[in-house]
């Protein structure tokens, strides 16, 4: 039987990825997944550039920070600390303001339909509204559902809309804080903002119903509250599935390396190069903690004994999944759905995972 921590940190790398990935998506800077583990683990990137490639670095940075600030026991939320959060996120683009309320007003196009969709209350309004929500975020006691005030923080951060830009990511990162804070022991695995990524018009669409257009803190939230409920449901469904078959793939290949007397370590690539990833030299001797010459000489090793394949030359040189890995990733578990959980009859409505 495989150790669980080592499989563990691979997962919760991957998640933290995925996270990050997801929530820029919605904002349009795009990066591979390859790119969002590069950006988890402080490499360079393979095809990334400019403003995507700083974004996505800038949401990791304020990510990070969330997660160390989670584990602090006196946190308290104020002014100052949610500036910063906008500044870590933003602070490669200074014509955005980060770190500052936004000087004026601010309408949400949709540039599809060619039609205002939102109306943020006046830049005067700011101060009062967030000085209101910080009191909501330090307060203990309501709700008592840590699920519940995780969605409404980020329904109110992002409907007063208090800074230039970044509005979104902010509020879906203060959710992942609002988990964390209230004692989400592995926010990374309960964040939702990779599910919000897969599903961008279903949160546009919920989001625009709940706001009517304009700032209207009496209108009923619970499609909204439903929303995240389904979304929480269908990343926690999606984790169990990704958990068991990590756990099956990791035992699998262990026994393989071991036949053909191949490092402990190759698991590492080879589960990777299994559910998808394009495995670099950077990507392997991470987590496996080890040199770029020893990396390079068990990736050939690798490949000489048919786990993986070769694209590129040097310094682009990646490794994918042979056909044996394939076929043992269809074998070990294929592509899932997770059912709404408020739809109770036959004809229920499921969501497509991406493993």
């Amino acid at each position: 039987m495989s150790t669980p921590q080592r499989w563990f940190g691979l997962l919760r790398r991957n998640s933290f990825a995925r996270a990050i990935r997801g929530s820029n998506s919605i904002e349009g800077y795009n990066v591979s997944k390859e790119d969002a583990i590069a950006a988890v683990e402080g490499d360079e990137p393979i095809e990334a550039k400019g403003v995507n490639w700083s974004a996505v670095v800038g949401y990791r940075n304020a990510m990070t920070f969330v997660l160390q600030l989670a584990k602090d026991p006196n946190f308290k939320y104020n002014e100052g600390f949610i500036r910063s959060l906008h500044y870590m996120m933003l602070h490669y683009d200074l014509k955005r303001h980060p770190g500052n309320w936004r000087p004026g007003p601010v309408i949400v196009r949709d540039e599809a339909k060619q039609e205002t969709v939102y109306t943020a209350p006046d830049a005067g309004m700011i101060p009062s509204l967030m000085n209101e929500l910080l009191g909501f975020l330090n307060n203990l006691h309501e709700p008592k559902e840590v699920i519940i005030k995780a969605a409404m923080a980020h329904l109110n951060l992002v409907l007063i809309h208090p800074f230039s830009d970044g509005n979104g990511r902010m509020a879906r990162c203060m959710q992942t804080l609002v988990l964390a804070i209230e004692g989400i022991l592995e926010p990374v695995f309960s964040s939702i903002e990779e599910y919000l990524g897969r599903n961008t018009q279903d949160y546009y669409d919920v989001l625009a119903v709940t706001a009517a257009g304009a700032w209207n803190p009496e209108r009923d939230t619970r499609r909204w509250i439903r929303f995240n409920l389904t979304a929480h449901y269908r990343q926690a469904g999606t984790m169990v599935l990704r958990t068991n078959l990590m756990q099956a793939l990791w035992d699998e290949i262990e026994q393989e390396l071991e036949k053909r007397s191949l490092p402990d370590r190759c698991v590492f690539a080879l589960t990777d190069a299994a559910i998808g990833y394009r495995v670099r030299n950077t990507s392997y001797r991470t987590p496996a903690e080890i040199s770029p010459n020893l990396a390079s000489r068990d990736l050939q090793e690798m490949v000489d004994s048919g786990f993986l394949v070769t694209v590129g030359e040097k310094r682009g040189r990646e490794y994918l999944a042979s056909e044996y890995l394939k076929n043992l990733r269809e074998r070990l578990g294929a592509v899932g759905k997770i059912q709404d959980p408020f739809e109770m009859d036959t004809s229920r409505r499921s969501s497509s995972l991406t493993l």
